[in-house]
């Protein structure tokens, strides 16, 4: 196929057949592969590639030399003559030989799913962490499979698969880019630990921490913006925050919380990336509490949440005190407002409306208390009634003889930190349980 010369700085779109294998394995594993499918359309579109056409097998096993049996290799050749794409990009992991070997027999770019969302993250990446992220997952990813992509690096026009190290670093020797990885990681570790030193500032202040957790393009962000006034983007596609934002939010109460944004999840998220983003993604372990975002309206709702769920395990979070917010509730259909939960921990909201964004502000203040406690401070102890004041909200306050009894909405947070230096003044009853009234 011959390809015409241009002016480098150009790029010709991706025009691409996308392909799919769906084998044992993947059954088993139980991720739907329809739904799979449907997610690496809106992956590709979201890099900007044109989806032309959709190929998909069913296999007992994958193919070694080609993923794809030898017969849908030649099927796909004729799909891709036939409507003159460029690009074909497989729903699954591709070694190097199998990138060579599909090359030779289709003569197009070959690109797999996880090179395409490490090449939508470095569209993405804004911040020098993120670019270093980025770039540190793609060399960890391409490494082993360098010996396979040749023909794509050296192809006219850039694209998906060539963004991010970019070509130049990526046609050098095996040495070379390892020196390169180890000199990321030196540069990430500096930022990894400014992050730490600024994220132990904010604990030793007593800021409580929330973050916004959720599959991707469930509507964090425009929570985010709509609580707090943030200058955050917004876009209804996938990935379309990847850089944590951190923002105050006021509660009903007066009190106040650091709400973060997390990049979204999804599954199969390529490990090198986990790995790369875990310093963003430790936001969620930090955090005193987890709004974990769930698309409503998504037919695969159960199914992203099982993958969030999954990833914040992995990361350590999943015993963490977590508030799940339904969203998009305004574009749900009655049947499938009807089958989510209900209860304490769960809310139905639209991130556009007033109310519900008043309702999600009361219960996180909910959640994060820990009721109303009594307490009895002798009128000398001037720290431990501050103390009061920084553990919660003091509600009503009256002398009593020599001492001063405070009814105190307690920030659970604050009061595992700083309860056990107030817990002898703390007023019980007769069977020696705390109790929130002044008598």
């Amino acid at each position: 196929m011959a390809h015409t010369t241009f002016d480098t700085n150009m790029t010709i779109r991706d025009r691409a057949v996308l392909v799919s294998l769906v084998t044992d394995e993947v059954k088993r594993s139980g991720i739907n592969p329809e739904h799979s499918l449907q997610e690496l359309v809106s992956l590709a579109e979201t890099a900007g590639v044109e989806v032309l056409d959709v190929i998909s097998q069913n296999r007992d096993v994958p193919d070694a030399r080609w993923l794809i049996g030898k017969g849908k290799v030649e099927e796909l050749r004729q799909a891709i003559l036939a409507v003159q794409a460029n690009t074909a990009i497989f729903d699954h992991d591709l070694s190097g030989a199998q990138v060579r070997n599909l090359e030779q027999s289709l003569d197009v770019k070959i690109i797999d799913r996880t090179q395409l969302i490490l090449d939508i993250f470095a569209q993405r990446a804004k911040t020098r962490e993120g670019i270093i992220q980025v770039e540190l997952a793609q060399l960890s990813y391409l490494l082993p499979r360098l010996s396979g992509h040749g023909k794509n690096l050296s192809r006219l026009g850039g694209g998906i698969g060539t963004r991010g190290p970019g070509e130049s670093k990526l046609e050098t020797d095996r040495r070379h880019i390892r020196s390169r990885i180890g000199d990321l990681k030196r540069q990430l570790e500096a930022v990894i630990k400014h992050r730490k030193l600024h994220r132990g500032r904010r604990q030793k202040s007593g800021a409580i921490q929330v973050a916004l957790v959720g599959y991707t393009n469930a509507g964090k962000s425009t929570l985010l913006k709509q609580l707090t006034s943030a200058d955050v983007y917004i876009e209804n596609q996938l990935f379309a925050t990847l850089d944590p934002t951190s923002r105050t939010l006021e509660l009903p109460g007066g009190s106040e919380v650091i709400l973060t944004d997390t990049v979204g999840f999804i599954q199969n998220l390529p490990h090198d990336l986990v790995a790369a983003f875990r310093a963003t993604l430790e936001e969620a372990n930090e955090a005193d509490l987890i709004l974990h975002v769930v698309d409503a309206s998504s037919p695969m709702r159960e199914e992203q949440m099982k993958v969030v769920d999954s990833i914040l395990e992995d990361l350590g979070a999943a015993d963490k005190p977590q508030l799940v917010l339904f969203n998009k509730k305004d574009v749900c259909t009655q049947e499938q407002l009807e089958m989510l939960p209900t209860g304490p921990g769960h809310l139905k909201i639209s991130a556009l409306d007033e109310g519900d964004l008043l309702a999600v502000k009361q219960a996180i203040q909910e959640r994060l208390s820990g009721g109303i406690l009594s307490f009895r401070v002798p009128s000398e102890d001037g720290n431990a009634m501050a103390l009061l004041y920084r553990i919660g909200d003091v509600v009503e306050q009256k002398s009593e003889e020599h001492d001063m009894i405070y009814k105190v909405q307690v920030h659970k947070p604050d009061y595992d930190k700083w309860g056990h230096m107030v817990e002898p003044y703390l007023i019980r009853d007769e069977t020696g349980k705390s109790r929130g009234e002044i008598r």
